[in-house]
């Protein structure tokens, strides 16, 4: 029987879901309110050095579902309904745009959800669907993603819908975010799965590959030395950032003035272990985390913070 996922009433059901039609409630917003991103761990941190490189005024809070990484083998109901809880935490602290700083949820959730929602919501798939097709030069493109986003199409359908002559080269990675989250990404059994994962992609002669789960920026290093200098990396965490600066200057909400201190400015939200998160996301941003708050969510999925 194919599992269900219920919202307003409506009940989805297996893969085909359709869009949820009334809007939840929000906060009142402005220029100074922060701009959300989640992810379901560490990865989501490659698209805030992003943030903190093209938006540098901004206040953001950062959602980090450590609980239940990784999304990759979860079911698209589970996915969605991971991802409601998360933006009804975060809207609920007031973030006047969110940024779904995690391949899987843009995916799989943000067609879903992104029209339940008053605040401006960007996903990673357009964006990096257009960087990849704008990059490749023998119209052979490959995407490493999680096995949820490589089966949903996501990026296969955009692109084509973008370039019909391109051809889309997959691979599923599900050791690269455990990999990751548990602080191996120079490991020998690293660089010899990046090798396992690239071997057809490279073989098919791909000239452009999407990075089509945020922690996989974390292994660029082993990639490239996989991969060779040959081929292009896309990276949507940056053509997803500049979607976001583009988005909330039209919209009257780009911040008016700078905020100066790290802990003011990055707040940082876990479901699971905070000192796990600092180490990890701290060595992957060369920097210490701080202003760390750990988060519990009830069995009815609404997140709170920690007592």
């Amino acid at each position: 029987m194919a599992e269900t996922f219920a919202v307003s009433g409506t009940v989805y059901s297996g893969r085909i879901i359709q869009k949820v039609g009334e809007k939840s409630p929000s906060v009142k917003t402005g220029p100074m309110s922060p701009i959300a991103m989640f992810d379901s761990g560490v990865g989501g941190l490659t698209v805030l050095r992003e943030v903190m490189k093209q938006l540098p005024m901004e206040q953001v809070i950062y959602f980090a579902d450590t609980a239940r990484v990784p999304y990759g083998g979860r079911t698209p109901n589970e996915i969605i309904k991971f991802n409601k809880e998360i933006l009804d935490f975060l809207i609920s602290l007031g973030a006047k745009a969110v940024i779904m700083a995690c391949g899987t949820s843009s995916a799989i959730a943000y067609p879903i959800l992104k029209d339940r929602y008053s605040v401006p919501m960007v996903s990673l798939i357009e964006p990096g669907a257009y960087a990849a097709v704008r990059a490749t030069r023998n119209n052979k493109i490959g995407l490493i993603a999680t096995q949820a986003t490589v089966d949903s199409s996501a990026y296969q359908r955009t692109i084509k819908k973008m370039k019909k002559d391109v051809k889309v080269f997959s691979a599923a990675c599900p050791l690269f975010v455990p990999l990751i989250e548990g602080g191996f990404t120079d490991a020998e059994e690293t660089k010899k799965t990046a090798l396992a994962y690239m071997k057809p992609l490279l073989k098919a002669g791909i000239d452009t590959l999407i990075l089509g789960c945020t922690h996989y920026p974390h292994l660029i290093k082993v990639l490239r030395e996989v991969s060779g200098m040959s081929v292009k990396f896309v990276d949507p965490a940056e053509e997803a950032v500049s979607e976001t600066k583009k988005l909330i200057s039209s919209k009257g909400l780009a911040a008016t003035r700078p905020v100066q201190s790290f802990r003011d400015k990055y707040s940082f939200f876990v479901s699971g272990s905070v000192a796990q998160f600092q180490d990890v996301g701290g060595k992957l941003m060369g920097q210490p985390i701080v202003n760390v708050k750990k988060t519990s969510i009830s069995k009815t999925g609404r997140i709170n913070m920690a007592r």
